[in-house]
């Protein structure tokens, strides 16, 4: 599978600008993101970028770059900006193709995983009749990961752990659209599970299990013993990837739990 990665703007275009930031070095920071995790994960699959550093490179260049190389699929990554007060995830394919097609099947799946892990609102799938949407010949995706004058979405566009999670969505969205194979060296046994109180108490651990599910949130208890002593834990998860464990504390954390991950 081939991947061309778009950081929009760049160079003398820096794109929206807000909150002391500048869309292209997010996009681009996101991007190399991508790049990473894809290519130290996955196998079959070849990326090219339009732009690895703060270079300026118009529309024409790099829909012409990826069409000449037989990308399979076109993802660029921007940022939005409107009056300061609108925020949230949104995303694009070409406004001339069908809900039925292909490309929005793509979207769909995109959309779905990236919106897992971003923490901004959420809103709609769109179509556009954008340059790198209209000239590639390939399926092109565009996303829109916040709005950079909006105070709260820039906050988040600060983290570089927030860009992670950014890059896992766009990672486990293309993933899952084109079945990509993980590497033989992800080792299945590591877990990241997320821990929401140890007790002395059983009781107590029934109380704040039966807490969390009232807040949607599954969990249970495990008793474990440390110096000598027995102990019951809470979990309410374990993953793979630090970076779903990472959201899953923000969660707990939003719905006024305090957690923390622990590595087995």
């Amino acid at each position: 599978m081939k991947l061309y990665l778009d950081p929009g703007h760049g160079g003398k275009d820096p794109g929206a600008q807000g909150n002391s930031l500048q869309e292209k070095h997010v996009t681009l920071d996101i991007a190399k993101r991508i790049h990473s995790i894809l290519s130290n994960e996955y196998e079959g699959i070849q990326i090219k970028m339009s732009r690895t550093s703060d270079t300026s490179k118009c529309l024409n260049k790099r829909t012409n770059e990826a069409n000449s190389w037989g990308a399979d699929y076109f993802v660029s990554i921007h940022c939005n900006a409107f009056n300061g007060k609108a925020k949230g995830y949104e995303d694009y394919i070409y406004s001339e193709l069908s809900d039925s097609s292909l490309t929005s099947e793509y979207q769909n799946i995109m959309h779905e995983e990236i919106t897992k892990l971003n923490q901004l609102s959420v809103r709609r799938k769109k179509k556009a009749n954008f340059h790198v949407l209209r000239e590639t010949k390939m399926a092109a995706f565009l996303s829109e990961n916040g709005f950079i004058d909006n105070d709260n979405d820039a906050n988040f566009m600060k983290q570089a752990s927030w860009r992670q999670k950014v890059a896992r969505g766009h990672v486990n969205g293309i993933a899952r659209a084109f079945h990509l194979k993980k590497k033989d060296e992800i080792n299945p046994i590591t877990l990241y599970m997320v821990i929401v109180g140890s007790f002395d108490s059983k009781e107590n651990a029934d109380t704040r299990v039966s807490k969390l599910q009232e807040k949607g949130i599954k969990a249970f208890v495990e008793p474990i013993m440390i110096s000598n002593k027995h102990w019951y834990r809470v979990q309410a998860g374990a993953f793979y990837y630090k970076e779903n464990a990472e959201a899953q504390v923000d969660r707990l954390e939003n719905a006024g739990f305090k957690a923390f991950i622990w590595k087995a």
